[in-house]
């Protein structure tokens, strides 16, 4: 009996852990592209419906446990781009049109190469300038709310020392009670669940600077080191299956605020490790677990949104901020391994950073438009290197094999 309620209590912590460790990113990235506060709640109510389903059926199909999140790296890119040109309708056209992306690199196994040449470098370092902003946020939190921000961030302290996959949640709770013993008045939203439909539109500015990097973010930071992740525990993950299918998802769930959903990172490992169960063939219960976890917490989405509204901004931002660290240490990690490219990745920091707007595009692609020049003009010709004798080209996968990027994620 243990041994069958095993990997469904996996999937249960990986549900929570995963919903509760950056739903607050979402909403402020949506919150940041133009939504009002009902159609931030149905974007993340979306979010959570269309990663179950996704879940529910990669896990069935292919009886591995491939777990399925929403973007976090994405949602914070949302914080970083902010308002784009032609307001939220143009964000929630920049969703869909990544998911279309997304779909294509699924169907069209070039497109997923072109996206691992990206020198990676650039691409972490691209992801590090999108993380930076919102992982100072603890920091103002202490200088702006001393008494509500210290105690979360002592908590996040504590349990990154002894119970490190708690230590997000466990400091959303001690932000929640702090903000339940400082408000005097009701939430002004219905908590019910709700879905507000948006009609897509689209403009140059949003698709240069908000639909590209979102599609570049989600391949780069989730996708790819998710099947890194699987491989880690001996699964060959059917990457062009999950593609298709998380693209498709993205697409229908924008018109509903979905920004993006894809391959989970280090909430997969909760799923696909040994803890899960014993037996690697029965892990994908964990992950369908999971994915129907991550659907029914989706119904609180309009709860959670009230609590967002009811507490002082930088106090939301620094619980994001708290579990983006990770993310952002990995990302400047991999950005700076290079030492020929090293100067190159810190321009893409800077400039990704600086949230600078030019032409109505935001900085992540003026970020990665500069560090390329960087590397074209200063990077050194290296000597040829001997040649050795051609090997035999390993064995493919089912569909497509996943390209090499080594960028870590949040989920």
């Amino acid at each position: 009996m243990a041994g069958r309620l095993q990997p469904v209590l996996a999937g249960v912590v990986t549900a929570l852990v995963g919903f509760a460790s950056s739903f607050t990113v979402v909403l402020a990235g949506l919150r940041a592209v133009g939504a009002d506060p009902a159609q931030a709640a149905s974007g993340l109510l979306a979010l959570c419906v269309a990663s179950g389903a996704c879940a529910l059926w990669l896990g069935l199909r292919h009886r591995m446990p491939l777990a399925i999140a929403w973007s976090t790296p994405g949602a914070a890119l949302l914080v970083a781009t902010g308002p784009v040109p032609g307001g939220w309708p143009a964000a929630v056209g920049a969703f869909l049109l990544a998911g279309l992306l997304i779909v294509a690199a699924g169907l069209i196994p070039a497109l997923g190469r072109a996206v691992a040449a990206i020198p990676t470098p650039l691409a972490s370092a691209m992801l590090a300038g999108v993380l930076l902003p919102l992982c100072t946020a603890p920091v103002r939190a202490l200088v702006e709310v001393p008494r509500l921000a210290a105690p979360v961030v002592l908590v996040w302290v504590l349990l990154h020392r002894f119970a490190r996959r708690w230590a997000v949640p466990g400091a959303l709770a001690v932000a929640v009670v702090a903000i339940a013993l400082t408000t005097t008045g009701p939430a002004r939203l219905d908590a019910a669940p709700v879905i507000a439909l948006t009609t897509p539109a689209w403009t140059l500015p949003a698709i240069v600077g908000l639909a590209l990097p979102l599609f570049l973010v989600t391949m780069a930071a989730q996708n790819v080191p998710g099947t890194a992740v699987l491989a880690g525990y001996g699964y060959r993950a059917p990457l062009g299956s999950a593609l298709r299918v998380t693209g498709l998802a993205t697409v229908l769930g924008a018109p509903a605020g979905a920004h993006a959903v894809n391959l989970a990172a280090i909430t997969a490992a909760l799923a696909a490790g040994p803890d899960a169960h014993p037996d690697p063939d029965r892990r994908w219960i964990a992950s369908v677990t999971a994915g129907i976890g991550l659907a029914l917490l989706g119904l609180g989405a309009g709860a959670a949104t009230a609590l967002v509204l009811l507490s002082p901004p930088v106090l939301v931002e620094a619980v994001a901020g708290l579990a983006l660290i990770a993310a952002l240490a990995g990302a400047v990690t991999a950005a700076v391994a290079q030492p020929d490219a090293r100067e190159a990745a810190v321009v893409t920091l800077v400039v990704t950073a600086s949230g600078v707007t030019l032409l109505g595009i935001g900085g992540a692609f003026w970020g990665l438009v500069a560090g390329w020049l960087m590397l074209l003009l200063f990077r050194r010709p290296t000597a040829p290197a001997p040649t050795a004798p051609a090997e035999a080209p390993p064995e493919r996968a089912e569909e497509d094999a996943a390209p090499s990027l080594p960028v870590r994620s949040v989920r």
